[in-house]
């Protein structure tokens, strides 16, 4: 099965979104922090990031994507692997979800909370355009 690392600095969500995807038989590793999602990165090759947006600022989330997708040095084999991003932003930013998810350089945006089923089945249709691209 599918290895899946998710990004976020709230306990809670970390042990739900684990606990979730982990009984669906996935494989998943997390990070605290946008920082330390980088960092372990290149150890843990994820087939698909979980990722939040305010974590250590209130924009660690899009630059944790930008530099993926704009490959750092180092990160380059990382640029096409899939983001979905789930998030509490697009409720407490004025910016419409239309225009947040037009400038979101992520394959996917869930806005928190999210039943665990819903989030089972997107994450398998991420993996399965990955896997069929």
């Amino acid at each position: 099965m599918a290895k899946i690392m998710i990004i976020d600095d709230d306990p809670d969500i970390l042990l739900a979104v684990n606990m979730c995807l982990t009984d669906a038989g996935y494989q998943v590793v997390e990070a605290q922090s946008g920082e330390e999602g980088l960092e372990t990165l290149p150890t843990e090759k994820p087939d698909l990031i979980i990722l939040d947006v305010i974590m250590e600022t209130d924009t660690a989330g899009f630059e944790v994507a930008k530099k993926l997708r704009q490959p750092t040095p180092g990160l380059e084999a990382f640029k096409n692997i899939p983001i979905l991003m789930l998030t509490s932003y697009y409720s407490t930013s004025p910016q419409t979800e239309e225009s947040l998810i037009a400038n979101l350089p992520v394959d996917l945006y869930v806005d928190k909370p999210i039943d665990p089923d819903d989030l089972v089945n997107k994450v398998e249709w991420i993996l399965s355009r990955q896997f069929v691209e």
